[in-house]
């Protein structure tokens, strides 16, 4: 039995979501031609309460369009030290929009308003750059899949206001929070100028991520999304997927949270553990025991044929991300080896 726990974009297409492709209705969607794009389009603008959306490839094309349509080159972008923006989308602020990241020390991935508030550069303050956008990521990726308060975000959001910033959800797994918090998404259509909302992830689509918007903040949206070689075809077999995963398979979103707790209620005791990290979502961070070489880790569970994240969180944490190929089968092999593992 293989158990590849690396990330919940390892899933493959069921059958249903399978038949749902090849039985989709597809056009051209560089002519806005492709019916299962706009069907996709706007059920999540409707279910968000937002005006209008656009299919993307990868959830980086999509955050790196909203901040060139919230930014000019040579401002600066607001968000937490462990944003997936800023970490791991290859420098793209610098590269496509010419800004700077302004990193707020936060908690697991999440600020409050007060940390936003010494953050702002004072706009007659010509020497620093322009504040002008402010980043949010929902569930935190790099701080173990937590899930940000939504009354905090709130706040969040008036000292936006105030200080006449824009606001963008990075949701690459809002879905994981929406069903944790049980939680309507319209409650972040209010909040957020633009929301990025992930396919591949916990939806278990091939490919795509969705940037939903108000009309006037997305006019753009189209040409910068061709300028960033993100159009496509006949994506309506993708679009399909995405249609697919959003009626069947965010309620079960709750089946992964519950099997990362009961993995990370076996970590707790183990010798090669030093600290597991608060569990809400489906991803498990822990720091690994300074007595015990990683290398070492990896070869035991290499030789189960178990692979977790090794690397992403840096030299001395390990990574598991459950998903919805990760069924009860290998979830009991995965517990009774971390049970019986010899490191």
């Amino acid at each position: 039995m293989n158990i590849d726990l690396r990330s919940d974009t390892l899933t493959t297409p069921s059958k249903d979501m399978l038949d749902a492709i090849l039985s989709a209705k597809v056009g051209d969607d560089v002519y806005g031609e492709d019916p299962t794009v706009k069907e996709l389009e706007d059920k999540l603008a409707r279910m968000f309460g937002m005006d209008c959306a656009m299919f993307f490839p990868s959830g980086t094309m999509a955050n790196q369009t909203a901040i060139k349509l919230h930014t000019n080159p040579g401002d600066q972008v607001i968000c937490d030290k462990y944003s997936h923006v800023y970490n791991y989308e290859g420098g793209g602020g610098a590269f496509n929009s010419g800004v700077s990241f302004k990193l707020i020390d936060g908690n697991r991935g999440m600020f409050d308003a007060n940390q936003l508030l010494e953050s702002i550069n004072p706009k007659e303050f010509y020497h620093s750059p322009l504040s002008s956008l402010v980043t949010v990521e929902n569930t935190t990726n790099k701080g173990g899949g937590a899930c940000w308060d939504i009354n905090e975000i709130k706040e969040i959001k008036k000292i936006c206001n105030i200080n006449e910033l824009s606001l963008h959800l990075d949701g690459a797994r809002i879905w994981n929070a929406i069903v944790k918090k049980n939680e309507n998404p319209k409650d972040y259509g209010v909040i957020f100028d633009t929301i990025s909302v992930c396919l591949s992830k916990g939806l278990g689509c091939p490919m795509g991520s969705v940037l939903i918007g108000n009309s006037e903040i997305m006019k753009n949206s189209l040409r910068t999304r061709k300028v960033l070689g993100g159009a496509m075809r006949q994506i309506g077999y993708m679009a399909a997927a995405g249609i697919y995963a959003i009626e069947n398979n965010i309620d079960r979103l709750k089946n992964d949270h519950l099997r990362a707790k009961e993995i990370g209620e076996k970590l707790v005791n183990k010798h090669f553990v030093k600290k597991v990290e608060v569990i809400e979502t489906n991803i498990i961070v822990f720091e690994i025991n300074n007595a015990i070489k990683k290398e070492s880790i990896i070869q035991a569970f290499n030789k189960l044929n178990i692979q977790f994240d090794w690397y992403s969180m840096g030299l001395n944490k390990i990574r598991i991300v459950t998903h919805l190929n990760y069924c009860d089968e290998k979830h009991a092999y995965l517990l009774n080896s971390l049970e019986n593992i010899k490191i």
